[in-house]
């Protein structure tokens, strides 16, 4: 349980940054060179780094081999931490499902 939440945490973390959902947004399309994703973000290369660094740190999104140039590197979205944060808000949304439920079950009796 405890390595679920550090991921969780890892995922937030990396979320938490308007450009690094922005590069998300933008991967859901396909796999992007990281040149396209800066200038798609109006940010250096330098910069845009930086974000993907900690999007593959929180394992959102992988790098790999892109065609003919080794020096390519296409950046693709990863499932598994999109799932566990899924997950995760369901599990939230039906305690709030029960809380509310009960609430309303307390006020049709007249509470």
């Amino acid at each position: 349980m405890n390595n679920n939440v550090n991921d969780l945490d890892g995922t937030l973390a990396a979320l938490a940054d308007p450009t690094r959902r922005k590069v998300i947004d933008l991967l859901r399309d396909g796999p992007r060179p990281a040149g396209e994703l800066a200038q798609a973000v109006e940010m250096s290369a330098p910069a845009l780094s930086r974000h993907l660094r900690v999007l593959r740190a929180g394992g959102l999104v992988q790098a790999e081999a892109g065609g003919d140039d080794a020096r390519l590197r296409l950046y693709t979205l990863r499932q598994e931490p999109f799932a566990a944060l899924q997950a995760w808000l369901d599990q939230v949304q039906a305690f709030w499902a029960e809380q509310l439920g009960s609430f309303k079950d307390h006020v049709e009796r007249g509470g």
